[in-house]
């Protein structure tokens, strides 16, 4: 990417995220952020990535409040104790633990789905929430793109290694779900397969963009494979919107300024952008409903290159790959 092809991908991101967060402070001026409300849960289990800040850790709290028992996923082992200690605190909910998992890690992602399986529980509820925003140039542990590895791929692992376990504890009736966070940022984000490293030229903003537009056509993918199975599992993509968070030491220094002087204002805050992961993981009206691009806990459009079906299969092949695990469209190995 050349420099003036990174200044555009920086902008055209800084106008996906001002388009969002004057939308934001409208609704907010109009009507405000009402809080969903849902029935209690406490026979689901549910795997939260991330959730030890942030829109992670709210997410964590409100299923944990629904009485779910809630595993954190995440590498900050340093502030677990606390986190779990406060959730149990503040939910009077004892089945809140964590479970070390670095996304940037394959080894470790293995590690981690090994260690929940070993409990011999079920899985109804995973949230891949976790992610790193705009940072330099740097890669993982096995060599992607840092944010190609981690917010993608990783959960791209992750999911899969989970899948069998989500399809034994979801039934017809009552059925499992994957919700996948994305970003208002993949509608400015470009798909390049014969880069997807953002190898030829670094742009933080467009390697962003590009990992959370990969998202969204995962989550696409794997719903269409997991209703061609009759699989009792749903997946659906939640985006949060703009939020108050730690995410975004790494952005423009301006807009960081603006974001301490203003952003208690005209951000969410990280409980208000947790709704939509919410309503994606429990809501009766999303029941056997996958395939759908969540914002402000209803359903709307995607970027419409991501409903090309061709272009979802091309993705999914290639990260088979990269991750070393079956291609389930041509091997059908779930029962």
């Amino acid at each position: 990417m050349s420099p003036l092809s990174a200044a555009r991908a920086a902008l055209r991101a800084y106008a996906a995220g001002a388009a969002v967060v004057g939308a934001q402070l409208l609704r907010r001026c109009l009507r405000g952020f009402a809080e969903p409300v849902f029935l209690p849960q406490p026979e689901r289990v549910a795997i939260v990535t991330g959730g030890t800040d942030g829109i992670g850790y709210s997410t964590a709290r409100y299923l944990a409040k629904l009485g779910m028992r809630v595993v954190i996923a995440g590498n900050n082992e340093g502030k677990a104790e606390e986190v779990v200690r406060k959730i149990k605190e503040e939910t009077l909910n004892d089945k809140v633990e964590f479970l070390y998992c670095d996304l940037a890690s394959m080894r470790s992602i293995r590690q981690f789905v090994q260690k929940f399986k070993m409990k011999k529980i079920p899985l109804h509820v995973l949230v891949n929430n976790a992610g790193v925003m705009m940072v330099p140039q740097r890669s993982t542990e096995d060599g992607f793109e840092e944010h190609f590895g981690v917010n993608y791929l990783g959960h791209f692992l992750l999911t899969n290694l989970l899948l069998d376990t989500l399809q034994e504890s979801g039934t017809p009736g009552r059925g499992a779900r994957v919700v996948t966070v994305s970003s208002a940022t993949h509608y400015v984000g470009e798909l390049n397969l014969d880069d997807l490293q953002s190898s030829i030229s670094y742009s933080a903003h467009g390697a962003y963009a590009q990992s959370k537009l990969a998202l969204v056509f995962f989550t696409y993918h794997l719903q269409a494979l997991l209703t061609a199975k009759g699989s009792p599992v749903t997946a659906n993509v939640a985006d949060p919107g703009v939020v108050n968070t730690d995410l975004y030491k790494h952005i423009f220094w301006g807009t960081r300024l603006i974001m301490k002087l203003l952003g208690w204002w005209i951000y969410k805050t990280p409980d208000e952008g947790a709704w939509t992961s919410v309503v994606a993981a429990v809501a009766p009206a999303l029941e056997g409903r996958g395939g759908r691009y969540l914002y402000n806990e209803k359903e709307t459009q995607s970027l419409a290159v991501t409903y090309d079906q061709d272009l979802q299969r091309q993705l999914w092949a290639r990260s088979c790959q990269l991750t070393g695990i079956p291609d389930v469209t041509q091997e059908a190995f779930w029962g």
